[in-house]
């Protein structure tokens, strides 16, 4: 996908489907080749020899038919130094492009991936994060044999990125890449995360999505859910005044919500001592008022959503706000802390 996004990019695919007799043919225009097929988990052991070994050198082959020096990409495995029928496949993978370098001068990059993990990979294959994302995110139980069993990650984001890096600045010679970052995580960690993901909807409380593995999890199990789970109801309550719906919690960084008053309602009167909010009034007209808890000084200021700005209680500082328009008035609220009934931090006071 993203070299079909490359305007500067035309793609040639030869898929499993394909005849290999095509390969001479469609490497007349190729400037570059990446090559990502391969046999991991064949019914038949043989066929780990016939899809890693003997496809790259049929690959290699037609490279030097076309008396060019072709970069090529390799996505081998960490198992390559293993003793195993799979690592043996792709280490004579390896060699036989190791041997085109030498015999035609083209550029090898030679990616020795531990598991990859991200967005349409197959589930109960070969990913533990797949099958982990798609069976919780289905309902259905997953396997673990042991839970601090430690496992290798990278995201398929940051492979096509270095990928990328290498198209956009070709160099000669044999390169073995490694992809940055690398996470380890135990499979015991690895399925409470992704569990987690899910109960955030029940919760409202988010995981911090925002970057690293965290982040790459999390969209990686999104893409698990079906169209029927694009959405979920959250709770809505209803009082004379209007109505309240907190949307998003987060452990660290507060919560988020929004609320509505009708035409003459005022909201609020009271004070914190230490929690803070920000209000945003996104329709209607708004009055905000303010009074020093201890001094009795007072403050008022109006704002509308036609004219976005952010309004911040003060601790210490009572303060309520009033629908003056004639239209319902909705307002977004962020709180530096998730509400807590057992200790509000909120005491009335008439402003």
């Amino acid at each position: 996908m993203h070299l079909a996004e490359r305007k500067d990019v035309q793609v040639v695919c030869l898929n499993r489907q394909d005849d290999l007799a095509q390969l001479p043919s469609l490497l007349i225009d190729v400037d570059w080749v990446f090559h990502l097929a391969g046999v991991n988990r064949p019914q038949d052991p043989a066929d780990f020899t016939t899809g890693n070994q003997q496809l790259t050198q049929r690959l290699c082959e037609a490279i030097v038919a076309s008396a060019r020096p072709i970069p090529i990409v390799y996505t081998s495995s960490i198992q390559a130094t293993l003793d195993n029928a799979y690592g043996a496949s792709k280490l004579a993978a390896e060699q036989a492009l190791l041997s085109l370098a030498e015999e035609t001068g083209s550029p090898v990059y030679l990616y020795r991936l531990p598991n990859v993990f991200g967005k349409w990979s197959r589930p109960n294959y070969n990913s533990a994060v797949a099958t982990f994302c798609n069976n919780i995110a289905k309902s259905l139980p997953i396997q673990i044999n042991d839970a601090n069993a430690v496992i290798h990650l990278v995201y398929i984001d940051d492979v096509i990125a270095d990928f990328i890096a290498v198209l956009d600045a070709v160099s000669a010679g044999v390169h073995r890449r490694e992809i940055t970052p690398m996470y380890s995580i135990t499979v015991g960690a690895l399925a409470d995360q992704i569990k987690a993901f899910k109960d955030s909807r029940a919760t409202m409380v988010t995981e911090a999505v925002g970057q690293g593995l965290t982040r790459a999890l999390y969209s990686t199990y999104l893409s698990f859910l079906s169209p029927e789970q694009f959405f979920y109801e959250i709770p809505v309550h209803v009082d004379p005044r209007g109505r309240f719906v907190e949307m998003l919690k987060t452990k660290d960084s507060g919560q988020f919500s929004f609320f509505t008053a009708h035409p003459k309602v005022t909201r609020g009167g009271h004070y914190h001592h230490s929690k803070n909010e920000k209000f945003l009034v996104i329709q209607g007209k708004a009055r905000f008022a303010f009074r020093h808890v201890v001094t009795g000084e007072t403050y008022e200021l109006m704002t509308s959503g036609a004219s976005p700005t952010i309004v911040e209680t003060v601790p210490g500082w009572s303060h309520d706000i009033t629908n003056i328009g004639e239209e319902e008035m909705i307002v977004m609220l962020w709180a530096n802390e998730i509400f807590d009934r057992q200790s509000p931090d909120t005491i009335s006071h008439k402003v």
